[in-house]
């Protein structure tokens, strides 16, 4: 008897383009959801969207409560689930980067609420993916929440934010080309559930980026257009095999090493978009893959290299060298890779 089944959690709305912050209304009045809003943002998205956001929602009927976020925490969170707890509003709206949309996105999903997301900056997937990620002491964690009800992405705010953001974004697409490789090694030799469909999607979003690596530009409304596609693109692919691997393998074990070894000297985005050089060259030996990631990297101004992390060459290899270790996901990386192995890797690639 066939008993396989599954359920695939997307967002109703997305909503892109130039000036599309005035339509959040609109897009959460669509959603017919009832109560009182939560904005969660923090200090600099709160001047740059937040209180449009609130305009908006206060058209609704309900003026909304807000909350602002100082930095990525789970104290953050906690405090983010007080106040929902006081106040029992009929959803959570994030607005900001990775830091407000993962703590609204948790919380909601803490207390059984909808969440909608409204990014200020191309930085990162988790904009539309049903994961947060939270910095802990040395180390970094990823928890399941529920992808977010409705997004709406307004490329002129996004084109406005700093470019580097914008890059790290860039590149934690471009990831997913190893990220995909190491979840098809992972079904090959550990019989690890596999779902073409999201592989291709994932796969096609990095492909969209590494081609259009030369036409984007700072300040280039088309250039956050094409980026924040590609993000949503990549967190569609994560609910549809309603896991991480589509865009997370070996590369993103080693970012997180990476964050316990030195935390907070480098964005995550550029962290993965290293490692993706890094494993894609284990995976591929010198057979071109890595130097077409690492060309689409440096032609829009993200880190190649350990210097240009800002990370010394040492820590680099013991990251590789120890990233195995981070989570139970089989990648390239094994049971582990030894020192001398991490830096003949490192030097080919030109990474060190």
């Amino acid at each position: 008897m066939f008993e396989k089944s599954t359920w695939i959690r997307l967002p109703r709305n997305v909503v892109v383009g130039h000036g599309v912050l005035d339509q959040t209304g609109d897009a959460i009045s669509d959603l017919h959801l009832g109560g009182t809003p939560l904005v969660v943002t923090s200090p600099t998205p709160r001047e740059v969207a937040g209180e449009r956001v609130r305009r908006e929602l206060s058209a609704l009927g309900e003026t909304p409560e807000m909350v602002v976020v100082e930095e990525a925490s789970f104290d953050e969170i906690e405090r983010v689930i007080e106040v929902v707890e006081g106040m029992n509003p009929g959803y959570l709206v994030g607005v900001g980067g990775g830091k407000a949309i993962d703590i609204a996105k948790m919380a909601a999903a803490d207390q059984g609420l909808g969440f909608i997301s409204v990014p200020t900056a191309a930085s990162h997937d988790g904009i539309v993916s049903g994961r947060g990620s939270v910095p802990d002491g040395g180390t970094r964690h990823s928890v399941a929440a529920d992808p977010p009800l409705a997004v709406i992405a307004d490329t002129e705010i996004l084109a406005d934010a700093p470019w580097r953001l914008t890059t790290a974004g860039c590149a934690d697409i471009i990831s997913n080309y190893t990220a995909v490789r190491d979840w098809q090694l992972a079904n090959r030799l550990q019989n690890a559930e596999y779902s073409r469909y999201a592989g291709a999607l994932s796969r096609m979003t990095a492909e969209m980026l590494v081609e259009n690596a030369s036409s984007l530009k700072p300040g280039l409304e088309q250039s956050a257009w094409v980026v924040v596609k590609a993000l949503v693109s990549s967190g569609v692919a994560m609910s549809i095999a309603d896991s991480s691997r589509p865009a997370s393998g070996a590369e993103h074990l080693f970012s997180h090493q990476l964050d316990r070894l030195a935390p907070g000297e480098a964005l995550h985005g550029h962290q993965v978009g290293v490692g993706s050089i890094l494993t894609a060259y284990l995976q591929d030996g010198d057979h071109g893959e890595f130097q077409n990631i690492r060309s689409a990297l440096a032609t829009i101004g993200a880190p190649t290299t350990a210097e240009e992390l800002g990370i010394d060459g040492e820590t680099i290899l013991e990251a590789l060298s120890t990233a195995h270790e981070i989570r139970d996901r089989y990648t390239i990386l094994g049971n582990g890779i030894d020192r001398d192995a991490a830096r003949e890797a490192a030097t080919a690639t030109g990474v060190l």
